[in-house]
C-alpha cells in the first residue's frame, strides 16, 4: 500500500486504523516504532487538522488509558512553539474543537497520571496563546475549578497555574487579589493533600513571575500556610507529600530568598528541627537540610542573609557533622582497592561531606571556623575513631571556603592534622592524609611556605609500608637494593637523610593500610608539591624520591600508579634540581611504559607517560634527547595500534607529545606527521549531548556513563557526555602549545587547525575549549607571519597572512559579543590584542569599526555588571564578607577594563592619527573613567589610554590637551602609585611632544613633579616607579622647555636624583640624555668650574656597574666620556672624584676603562 493509501486509511472514518498508529509510536520494536513515526510526520503535514481532531477524539473514546495519555503527549507536542508549531496552520473550527475538548477532558479524566498531562497540555498551548486574548475561556474556567467542591479539578487548576506563570505572569499580575484569596483559602482550608500541593507549586512559581516587590510582599501572609503544607504531612507520616512541599520551597529558597526574610527564624528554625528527627526517612531530612544549605547560596539575591543566623549555622554544622559519624568500619575497606576506598560510607556522610563544603564556600571563613573552631576539639578528644574521622573530613571540607581565615590559624590547623598521622585506627591515619592534600592544595602556597619541615616528614613516613603485611609490598633485599641504588646515585644532605632513611625515626603510619591509602599518601605529595617553590622541595628531594620509587615497585598497581603521579608532580616543581635523581628514576618509568600492555594496566601505562613527559621537561633536552627518542618510539607504536575509545593512554598520549615538543623545540618537528592527524580527529570530536523532556520515563542520570552530565533546562533534561568534552579540550589546548612552541614550523598545519579551532570560540558546551580556541588564535597568526617573513611558506606571502587575520580576527570579535564568562571576555580581548599587534597594518577600516563598536558594547556592559553589584551592597543584609566577594568580581571586571586599554594603546600605536576619529567616538565611554568614584584602576586605564594618543599622534594629539592635562596634572599626586606613574609619564610625554601648547603648564608641571620627587616615601618600593617616571619627566622639561624654568636651580635638581633603578625602560631614557648633556658640555649640567663632575661620574658608574640601567651604545658612550675626563681633569680633581666612589665601582671601572 502507497503512503497516500494508508494516511487515507489512518485518518479515515474508521478509529481503529489510527489507534493502532498510535499504539505503535509506543512499541519496543525500533522498526515498527520508525515506521509509525514516518506516517505520524506525515500526517502533520498533509493534514494538521484531521490528525490533532483525531488525537481528540481518542482522548474521549478509548478505553486504554495508554493510549489516553500517548494522546495527550503527542497533542502537546504539537501544540508546543516550536519549530514544528501547528497551532496557526489549523483551522477556527478545528482549534476551538480542541480547546472545548481539553477543558472538557480535564473535568471528566479520572486517571491521576492521565489528568496530568492533560494539564501539561493545556498550560503548553495557553503559554502561546493566552498572552494574545486566544483563549478567553480558559482563566473563567480554571478560577471555576478553583472555587469548585471537587478536590480533583482544583488540583488540575492549581497545576495548570503553575506552568502557566513562568510564561504569562504578566497576563495573570491583574488577578493578583483573586489568586491571593483562592491561593490562601486551599491551603488554608483543603483536606486534600494533593490539593495542597498542587496549591504550594502554584504560589511558588506565581511568586517567582512576579517582577515587583511591593507585589511578591503582597503573598507573605501566606507564608505560614505554606509551611504547615510540610508540617501537616510529616505530622500524618505523610513523607512523600512532605517531601514534595520541600522540593519546591528549595526552588523558592533559590530563586526568592527575600521573600522568606520576614519569618526567616522561624522557617530555618522548622527546617533544621526536621533535619534533626531521626524518625524520618533520611531523604526527608537532607532536603530539609539543602534547603537551609541553598538558602546560604543564594547570595546573589539575598547577600548576607544567612550570616544574620549564627546560632542557626551552628546548629547546622552540629547536624553535618553528626551525619559524618555515619560511617561503618566495613571490612572491605580494610583489604580495598580504589573501587572501595568509600566502603562503609552511607548516604548520611555523603551529603554530611558535600553541605560542608557547599556550606563554607557560601558564607565564608568569618563566619564557619569559628563555629568549626568551638565543636571541632570535642570530635578530636573523643575516644570514637569515628569522631576523629568526621573531625578530620570537616576540615578538609571546609578549606576551600574558609581559607583565608584558615591561612591566619595554620599553626593550629597542622598540628590538629598532623597529630591524626599517630593514630591507632587506620581509617583515621587515613582521613589525616586526605586532610592535608586537601589543605595542600586550597591553603597553598603558605602551608608549604610555613610548614614544609613539618609535612614533608609525615608524608614521607605515611608511605613507607615497610612492616605493612596486608600490603604486597617488596622483600627487604629488594628494598635494601633500592636503596644501595639511589645512595650510590645521591650525594644526600646529612640532615634530610636522618629522617627519610632512619627506620627509628619514620613515623610507621600504614601498619594495616590497605593500598589506596598509600596512593593517598602520595597524592598527598603530589597536592602539597604542586604549590612548592624549588627551594622548598630541593632538600626533602632525597628522601621522597627514595619513597616513591619504593611504591613504583610495589604490587599493587593503584599504588603505582599514585607514585608516578606524585613523581611527576615533584620532578614539575623541582625543575633542573631533579637531574640529580633522573639516572635512578627513568629506567624505572621506561620499564613500566613497555612492559604495562595488557588492558589492566591501561592507566598504569598512561600514568607513566605523563611522569616520563614532565620529567623530561623538568631536566631539559640534553638530558632527556636519548631517553626521548626511545619514549617516541613507543608513542608512535602507540599511535599506530587500534585503542579501545575509553582508553585512558589517548588522553595522556595527546599530552605526553606535547611536553616533549615543549622539551625538544625545533627538534620535535619530524614528529608532528604522526601527532596531528589523531590529535585534529581529537580536537573535531561533536559533543555527545541527549535531550529528553524533564518528566521521561527513561532518566538519563540512571545509564552506567559515569561520565554522563545532566541539567535540567524548563521541561528539557539535557544529558552531555564530559569524557568527550574533556579529551576535544585537551587536544585543543595541545593544538595552542604546538602553535606556540613551534612558531613558524608549525605552518603546514594552520590551513587545518585554523577551520577546527575559529568556530570553536563559540563552544559553549565547554569552557576550557573556549579558552583554548582563543589562546591559540595569536599563536596561528604569528606562525604563518613567521613563515612568511622566514620564506618557509611554502610559496605564501603576505595575502596569506591577511586572509587569515581576516577570518581569526572577525570571528574573535564575534565571539567576544556573545561571551558570557568575565574571565573568557578579558582573554579574548587579550588574543585580540595579539593578533591586532601581529597583524594591525593589514586590518581594514570595517574591521577597525566593528573592533571599536565591540569595545563600546564591553564597557557599557561592564559598567552594567557593576551597577548590580552595586544594587547587591544595599541590600538590608549586606556585610563584610559578601562586600569582600563583590569586591573580588570587581576586580576581575578591571581585567577587562585593562585589556580594552591595551587593544587601544595598539590601536593607536598601529594606525597613529588615522584612528583619532574613533579615539573621538570612544571618548563618552572613556571619560567616566576619570572620575573621583571610579577605581584606582580604572582612572589608572584611562590615563594609560590618553599617554598612548599623546605619544604616537604628537602634533594631531594637542587638541586633546586642554580637557584631559587638568586630569593629568591632578592624578599626579593621586594617593595611588600606579595611578602616579601613569600620570607622571603622560606629563613627559606632553612635555616632549606639546611644544607651545604646553608651555603654560610647566610652572604648574614642575610643583606636581617635585611634589612626587621629594616624597618622603618616594623611594619605597610600591612608589619608585612613579618616582622613576616623574624624573624622566623633570628631565624632559630640562631638554625641551629651559626657556621656562630657573635652569641653574632645576638641572642640577634633576641630577642629583639620578640614577634611577627601578623602571628599566625610563632609566635607558634618562641616563642617554645624561650622557648627551655631558657631551655636548651642557653647562648647567656640568656646573660653575664643572663643580658636578664629580655626581656625573658616580651616576655613570653606577649606571654602568648597574644590571640593564642603559643600551649598550649609551654605556660605550659613558666609557668614552669617563677616558676623556681622565685625560682632560686636573689629577687633584679626578683624584677625589675617584675616592667618592664604592671599592667595587672603582674596580670595575678601572677594568671598563683599560679594556
Amino acid at each position: 500500500m502507497d503512503q497516500q493509501s494508508q494516511l487515507a486509511l489512518i485518518l479515515g472514518p474508521d478509529p481503529i486504523p489510527f489507534e493502532t498508529l498510535v499504539s505503535h509510536l509506543m512499541s519496543s520494536s525500533n522498526e515498527q516504532r520508525s515506521h509509525a513515526e514516518a506516517l505520524f510526520n506525515l500526517c502533520k503535514q498533509s493534514d494538521p487538522d484531521a490528525l490533532c481532531l483525531r488525537l481528540a477524539h481518542l482522548l474521549q473514546v478509548c478505553t486504554q488509558p495508554e493510549t489516553r495519555a500517548m494522546a495527550a503527549i503527542l497533542l502537546r507536542k504539537l501544540l508546543t512553539r516550536d519549530d514544528s508549531y501547528i497551532w496557526p496552520r489549523l483551522n477556527i473550527s478545528t482549534q476551538s474543537s480542541l480547546k472545548s475538548v481539553l477543558l472538557s477532558q480535564i473535568q471528566v479524566e479520572t486517571t491521576k497520571n492521565l489528568s496530568k498531562k492533560l494539564c501539561d497540555t493545556v498550560a503548553e498551548l495557553a503559554s502561546s496563546i493566552l498572552p494574545e486574548n486566544g483563549w478567553p475561556e480558559l482563566l473563567p474556567f480554571m478560577f471555576q475549578c478553583v472555587s469548585s467542591d471537587s478536590p480533583k479539578l482544583q488540583e488540575s487548576a492549581f497545576l495548570i497555574f503553575a506552568q502557566l506563570s513562568q510564561y504569562i505572569g504578566d497576563v495573570l499580575t491583574p488577578f493578583i487579589k483573586d489568586l491571593h484569596t483562592v491561593f490562601l483559602r486551599c491551603l488554608s482550608e483543603s483536606s486534600n493533600a494533593d490539593v495542597k500541593i498542587a496549591a504550594l507549586n502554584a504560589v511558588i512559581n506565581f511568586i517567582q513571575c512576579l517582577t515587583s516587590s511591593s507585589d511578591r510582599d503582597r503573598f507573605q501572609d501566606l507564608l505560614p500556610a505554606m509551611m504547615r503544607t510540610l508540617t501537616e504531612a510529616l505530622n500524618n507520616g505523610n513523607e512523600a507529600t512532605a517531601q514534595e512541599a520541600l522540593e519546591l520551597l528549595i526552588e523558592l529558597a533559590g530563586t526568592e530568598p527575600r521573600f522568606l526574610r520576614r519569618q526567616l527564624v522561624d522557617v530555618v528554625g522548622s527546617m533544621l528541627q526536621i533535619a534533626e528527627a531521626e524518625s524520618l526517612e533520611e531523604g526527608t531530612r537532607h532536603l530539609a537540610i539543602e534547603f537551609v544549605v541553598t538558602l546560604a547560596e543564594a547570595r546573589e539575591r539575598a547577600p548576607g542573609m544567612m550570616r544574620k543566623l549564627p546560632q542557626f549555622i551552628s546548629r547546622l554544622f552540629a547536624i553535618l557533622m553528626r551525619m559524618l559519624l555515619d560511617i561503618e568500619d566495613d571490612a572491605a575497606w580494610h583489604t580495598a582497592e580504589s573501587e572501595d576506598e568509600d566502603a562503609g560510607e552511607t548516604s548520611n556522610y555523603s551529603v554530611g561531606q558535600e553541605c560542608l563544603d557547599r556550606l563554607a564556600i557560601s558564607l565564608g571563613g568569618n563566619t564557619i571556623v569559628p563555629v568549626a573552631s568551638e565543636q571541632l576539639p570535642a570530635y578530636l578528644a573523643a575516644s570514637e575513631w569515628q569522631k576523629h574521622h568526621a573531625a578530620l573530613i570537616a576540615l578538609a571540607q571546609i578549606a576551600e571556603g574558609c581559607a583565608k581565615v584558615m591561612i591566619k590559624n595554620l599553626e593550629q590547623v597542622v598540628s590538629m592534622v598532623l597529630n591524626s598521622f599517630h593514630d591507632s585506627h587506620p581509617r583515621v591515619r587515613w582521613a589525616a592524609i586526605n586532610a592535608i592534600g586537601q589543605l595542600s592544595t586550597d591553603l597553598g602556597p603558605d602551608l608549604q611556605n610555613q610548614y614544609h619541615q613539618r609535612v614533608l616528614p609525615a608524608l614521607a613516613g605515611a608511605m613507607d609500608d615497610f612492616q605493612n603485611p596486608r600490603v604486597q609490598s617488596l622483600s627487604r633485599e629488594k628494598q635494601a637494593e633500592i636503596r644501595c641504588r639511589l645512595h650510590s646515585l645521591l650525594s644526600p644532605e646529612p640532615n634530610n637523610i636522618q629522617f627519610l632513611f632512619n627506620n627509628d625515626l619514620i613515623l610507621k603510619l600504614s601498619v594495616d593500610m590497605p593500598g589506596f591509602v598509600l596512593a593517598h599518601a602520595a597524592s598527598a605529595v603530589l597536592n602539597f608539591s604542586e604549590n612548592c617553590t624549588p627551594e622548598i622541595l630541593t632538600p626533602y628531594l632525597d628522601g621522597i624520591v627514595s619513597k616513591l620509587l619504593v611504591l613504583l615497585q610495589n604490587g599493587k598497581q593503584m599504588v603505582q600508579e599514585g607514585a608516578l603521579t606524585a613523581l611527576a608532580s615533584v620532578a614539575d616543581s623541582s625543575q633542573e634540581h631533579f637531574q640529580k635523581y633522573y639516572d635512578a628514576v627513568m629506567p624505572y618509568l621506561k620499564a613500566i611504559l613497555v612492559n604495562a600492555t595488557d588492558k589492566s594496566n591501561r592507566m598504569l601505562r598512561a600514568k607513566s607517560l605523563e611522569c616520563i613527559s614532565l620529567v623530561g621537561m623538568a631536566v631539559g633536552k640534553e638530558k632527556f634527547r636519548d631517553d626521548a627518542k626511545q619514549v617516541m618510539e613507543v608513542l608512535m607504536s602507540l599511535q599506530g595500534s587500534q585503542m579501545e575509545t575509553d582508553d585512558p593512554t589517548t588522553s595522556y598520549m595527546l599530552q605526553a607529545w606535547a611536553r616533549l615538543c615543549k622539551c625538544l623545540g625545533q627538534d620535535f618537528l619530524p614528529y608532528m606527521s604522526v601527532v596531528m592527524p589523531p590529535l585534529l580527529q581529537s580536537a573535531q570530536l561533536k559533543p555527545d549531548v541527549t535531550i529528553t523532556s524533564a518528566d521521561s520515563e527513561n532518566d538519563i542520570e540512571d545509564s552506567d556513563d559515569e561520565s554522563m552530565e545532566t541539567i535540567t533546562l524548563g521541561d528539557k533534561r539535557i544529558g552531555i557526555k564530559t569524557s568527550v568534552l574533556e579529551e576535544k579540550a585537551t587536544a585543543c589546548n595541545m593544538l595552542c602549545c604546538y602553535a606556540d612552541e613551534l612558531k613558524e614550523g608549525f605552518f603546514p598545519w594552520i590551513d587545518q587547525v585554523a577551520p577546527t579551532l575559529v568556530p570553536l570560540l563559540k563552544f559553549y558546551f565547554h569552557e576550557e575549549v573556549r579558552k583554548a580556541a582563543v589562546s591559540a588564535m595569536p599563536e596561528l597568526l604569528r606562525s604563518a607571519k613567521l613563515a612568511v617573513e622566514k620564506g618557509m611558506a611554502q610559496g605564501r606571502n603576505e595575502t596569506y597572512v591577511k586572509q587569515l587575520s581576516d577570518y581569526i580576527i572577525p570571528a574573535l570579535v564575534e565571539a567576544l559579543h556573545k561571551e558570557p564568562d568575565t574571565e573568557i571576555c578579558a582573554s579574548m580581548l587579550d588574543a585580540l590584542n595579539e593578533c591586532i599587534q601581529i597583524s594591525g597594518p593589514l586590518l581594514d577600516e570595517s574591521q577597525v569599526r566593528s573592533i571599536v563598536d565591540e569595545i563600546k558594547q564591553v564597557i557599557t556592559a561592564s559598567a552594567s555588571r557593576k551597577r548590580e553589584r552595586a544594587e547587591r551592597a544595599k541590600a538590608e543584609d549586606f556585610d563584610a564578607e559578601e562586600g569582600e566577594l563583590i569586591k573580588e568580581e570587581n576586580e576581575q571586571e578591571e581585567e577587562v577594563f585593562d585589556q580594552v586599554g591595551e587593544i587601544l594603546g595598539t590601536l593607536v600605536k598601529t594606525f597613529k592619527a588615522s584612528f583619532l576619529p574613533f579615539f573621538d567616538e570612544l571618548s563618552s565611554y572613556l571619560t567616566p573613567m576619570w572620575g573621583k568614584d571610579k577605581t584606582a584602576e580604572e582612572r589608572r586605564i584611562a590615563i594609560c589610554i590618553f599617554d598612548d594618543i599623546a605619544e604616537q599622534c604628537r602634533e594631531a594629539a594637542m587638541k586633546y590637551y586642554d580637557t584631559y592635562l587638568p586630569f593629568i596634572l591632578e592624578a599626579c599626586n593621586d594617593e595611588n602609585p600606579e595611578v602616579r606613574q601613569a600620570a607622571v609619564y603622560g606629563l613627559g610625554v606632553c612635555t616632549e611632544f606639546g611644544g607651545p601648547v604646553f608651555k603654560p603648564l610647566v610652572g604648574e608641571a614642575l610643583s606636581r613633579l617635585n611634589a612626587v620627587i621629594r616624597h618622603p616615601n618616594a623611594l619605597q618600593p610600591e612608589n619608585v616607579m612613579a618616582y622613576d617616571n616623574a624624573v624622566s619627566a623633570l628631565g624632559k622639561i630640562c631638554l625641551f622647555h629651559r626657556d621656562s624654568i630657573d635652569a641653574a636651580q632645576i638641572v642640577p635638581a634633576w641630577l642629583n636624583c639620578l640614577p634611577i633603578k627601578g623602571d628599566l625602560i625610563e632609566a635607558k631614557v634618562v641616563h642617554e640624555q645624561l650622557c648627551s648633556m655631558v657631551e655636548r658640555s651642557d653647562s648647567e649640567v656640568l656646573g660653575p668650574n664643572h663643580q658636578y663632575l664629580p655626581k656625573i661620574v658616580a651616576v655613570f658608574a653606577e649606571v654602568l656597574c648597574g644590571k640593564d640601567l642603559a643600551t649598550e651604545q649609551t654605556a660605550s658612550r659613558m666609557v668614552n666620556l669617563l677616558r676623556q675626563l681622565q685625560q682632560t681633569l686636573p689629577a687633584a680633581t679626578l683624584a677625589s672624584t675617584w675616592s667618592s666612589l664604592q671599592p667595587q665601582q672603582q674596580l670595575a671601572l678601572q677594568s671598563m676603562l683599560s679594556s
